[in-house]
């Protein structure tokens, strides 16, 4: 049967992009212990770790952060939102330092699962560092640009948006990547004792494919 994509009655699509920042914080906070686990041991948990890094690169920086960078902003700055020295522009920059730090935890994982010093050091570092970025990024869109969004945008903005962000996630290299990324989640939650609520709810409303 071919693929379908459901679509979330009632919701906004800033409301879209808040669950998944629920899903995205529930894997913060398993990286975040993650990190414990390595500052304790000598030694980074590498399969915990590489998930958690693929979850982080496929659904929170290429599903989640596209939707925004290539669909939400560009909307945003055509009602007259600054391109440049304002809210989007801040929101980008702190997507590629959250990058540089996804790069400098991969680039380490393999000699610090093998439990060399500065390595694992550094990995841990690189863990917080991004665990505070993303909380502290993930507050200023909620509270602050997402009410922007929805000031600005018209109901057909908004109609549009959300079929631009289906389209997103029918762009992605590999099939049910979303939903693929969610079980990454729920496993990682699972592991390290993580309520599991956010990840329920988006995978019950899941827009990807289904069969």
């Amino acid at each position: 049967m071919p693929a379908q994509h459901i679509r979330r009655p009632n919701m906004r699509p800033t409301e879209i992009l808040k669950s998944e920042h629920r899903v995205i914080e529930q894997v913060l906070t398993c990286l975040d212990r993650i990190a414990d686990e390595a500052k304790e041991s000598g030694s980074v948990p590498v399969k915990a770790a590489g998930d958690a890094l693929r979850f982080l690169r496929e659904f929170a920086d290429g599903c989640h952060h596209k939707k925004e960078e290539d669909r939400l902003f560009p909307m945003l700055e055509s009602r007259g939102m600054p391109k440049y020295g304002g809210p989007t522009d801040v929101m980008r920059t702190e997507h590629e330092q959250g990058r540089a730090l996804i790069r400098t935890m991969a680039q380490s994982l393999e000699s610090a699962g093998a439990g060399e010093r500065a390595v694992v050091q550094s990995f841990v570092r690189a863990a917080r560092d991004y665990v505070q970025l993303l909380r502290a990024h993930i507050q200023k869109e909620d509270h602050c640009l997402f009410a922007m969004a929805d000031n600005l945008l018209s109901l057909d903005d908004q109609d549009r948006l959300e079929e631009a962000f289906e389209a997103v996630e029918r762009e992605q290299e590999k099939p049910c990547t979303h939903r693929h990324c969610l079980e990454i989640a729920a496993n990682l939650v699972k592991q390290f004792g993580v309520s599991e609520a956010a990840i329920e709810s988006a995978a019950a409303q899941d827009r990807c494919c289904v069969h």
